[in-house]
């Protein structure tokens, strides 16, 4: 995985731009072109040699006429960086590094070929060729072919680009994507003086930050991956800002700021975010975010992040979902706990896949693919807020207690989470009389070893977990089913993978109290008169 940089300002200057140097002349290196903007494949030399791999997939054979409109994996995300050209950039990259006329005469004609074969609005024309995303990364690397090439056709492509750029009914407000729009639009305007394209997407990005990422600091595109990506575009566009003489407006200092303590408490003791939402569990934000002074955080947008300590990868963690209903690149995951102990993970979400349209892709969407209560027998309504009604911290000890209607009926989830003597334990409930079922998707490392009488015992090698579920009032709940694979058992922790996992999914019951025990597979419970104990751990059936 790349490491996050923060690229360099744009240092765009008003005026002609510069005929193209000669192999043996020393080449300028150009902000436009240096930075971390580059993906980390394909190489200089690979596309010289024609082959060009792309978000991980195999390498595909350009040839010497491009085929513009293919889509040799049919994958969406294959198809956006294609179309980015940023692969592109790493020749005029190189040109500046090396000197060597090849790598810019050989940029030169993709970039030529492909303004021929993709205008705006023609036919033939691939739609998805002029969406926001595409035309904002492609911006980046026709910028920086444009210091070293003086031509009228790529001043007219990138002042097409500026034209949609600027375009209000275009325009992704709240987005990551709007930030990258403002980005190019920005560089656009100061590489050619155009004051008006500039100042518009100054202005917008102000309120663009205010609804991605809120007074907390946490992103509000319900992934916290996409938080690194954030922070990262922030830092180019405030240095790109200070390079074309403008301002950075506080507010977006201050939220680019509060970022990076959101980055830190939703990353795992392992170093590795926590894959919520459309989140890899490969992601590893490779930054500096200091260490919070807290290590309970709750984010009125609908996280809730604890751990027992900073910097121990044996340390304890979790996280809870609430808050708005789904939205961009956020799951069905309201109330859905994970959690991870003794320097492994536990509970896991089904994880991020693609962005394909696909049936598995939006399996991984539902309730079903999360550790969430599921009302039996009632509709599922999709987009539903949910909210934390109580809490109570503890240095050893937190419990929190959470509802929505997402079934018509009032849901209701509390979670206690014990520290030192790792345990958790939830109360799952629902109104009206109705019954709930719970989904609890363990590593895929786990495999069953024992089920009966109410208590599930995994193994992962020599470790041990255990998953015990009784009533309210104390009455053993038996009857757990299984799967792995088939409908449920499936996990998807990096990218186009699909793993199976051992699911475990409750009988229907008025009330389930499920108790989760790392590290152990026979622990002492007593359940009693409202109160549980485990190994020496006490605590209400009620939670709190």
């Amino acid at each position: 995985m790349r490491r996050l940089a923060i690229p360099l300002a744009l240092m765009l200057s008003v005026g002609a731009l510069g005929v193209p140097a000669q192999a043996t002349d020393k080449v300028t290196r150009t902000a436009e072109c240096q930075g971390d903007w580059l993906p980390g494949t394909p190489t200089a030399n690979d596309v010289m040699k024609g082959e060009i791999s792309l978000v991980g997939l195999p390498a595909y054979k350009l040839g010497k006429d491009i085929k513009w409109a293919a889509s040799p994996f049919r994958n969406r995300s294959w198809e956006f960086v294609f179309q980015s050209l940023r692969w592109m950039g790493t020749l005029v990259v190189e040109y500046e590094n090396t000197g060597e006329r090849q790598y810019l005469d050989r940029a030169t004609d993709i970039a030529k070929d492909w303004v021929a074969s993709n205008r705006y609005g023609a036919k033939g024309t691939p739609s998805y060729v002029w969406k926001d995303h595409p035309v904002s990364l492609r911006t980046q690397p026709l910028l920086c072919l444009s210091r070293h090439v003086n031509a009228g056709w790529l001043k007219e492509s990138l002042a097409t680009h500026a034209k949609l750029l600027s375009n209000p009914r275009l325009y992704k407000k709240g987005h990551n994507h709007g930030i990258d729009q403002d980005i190019a639009l920005m560089g656009i305007g100061c590489r050619y003086g155009r004051k008006d394209w500039a100042s518009l997407a100054s202005r917008r990005l102000t309120g663009t930050v205010k609804l991605d990422v809120d007074a907390q600091g946490a992103l509000m595109e319900q992934a916290p991956r996409y938080a690194v990506y954030v922070y990262g575009r922030l830092q180019v566009a405030m240095t790109n800002m200070k390079a074309c003489g403008r301002k950075v407006p506080g507010e977006i200092a201050r939220r680019a700021e509060a970022l990076k303590d959101f980055i830190a408490h939703s990353t795992l003791p392992n170093g590795f975010m926590v894959p919520i939402g459309d989140g890899s569990a490969e992601t590893e934000p490779k930054m500096e975010t200091g260490t919070p002074k807290q290590k309970i955080r709750t984010y009125r947008a609908g996280y809730i992040f604890g751990r027992t300590k900073w910097g121990e990868p044996d340390s304890a963690y979790y996280s809870i979902r609430y808050g708005p209903g789904m939205k961009f690149h956020g799951h069905e995951d309201h109330l859905g706990v994970t959690y991870y102990a003794q320097g492994r993970d536990i509970l896991m979400d089904g994880g991020f896949h693609s962005y394909e349209k696909s049936s598995y892709r939006y399996w991984t969407l539902s309730p079903e693919a999360h550790n969430v209560p599921i009302v039996v027998g009632a509709k599922f309504r999709p987009r539903t807020a949910s909210k934390l009604i109580k809490s109570s911290y503890g240095d050893d000890r937190q419990a929190f207690k959470l509802t929505d209607r997402a079934y018509g009926v009032s849901r209701t989830r509390s979670v206690l989470v014990n520290h030192g003597e790792d345990l958790m334990a939830v109360l799952d409930t629902a109104s009206g009389g109705k019954k709930v079922s719970s989904i609890w998707r363990f590593a895929p490392s786990f495999k069953v070893v024992s089920n009966g009488g109410g208590k599930v015992v995994l193994a992962d090698g020599k470790f041990k977990v255990t998953l015990l579920q009784y009533s309210a009032s104390c009455g053993r709940t038996g009857g757990q089913k299984v799967q792995r694979g088939g409908k449920l058992g499936w996990v998807s922790p990096t990218y186009l993978s699909k793993q199976p996992a051992s699911v475990v999914q409750s009988p229907a019951a008025k009330s389930l109290l499920t108790i989760i025990v790392p590290g152990a597979d026979s622990p002492k419970v007593s359940c009693s008169g409202g109160k549980v104990k485990v190994d020496g751990v006490s605590f209400s059936t009620k939670l709190l």
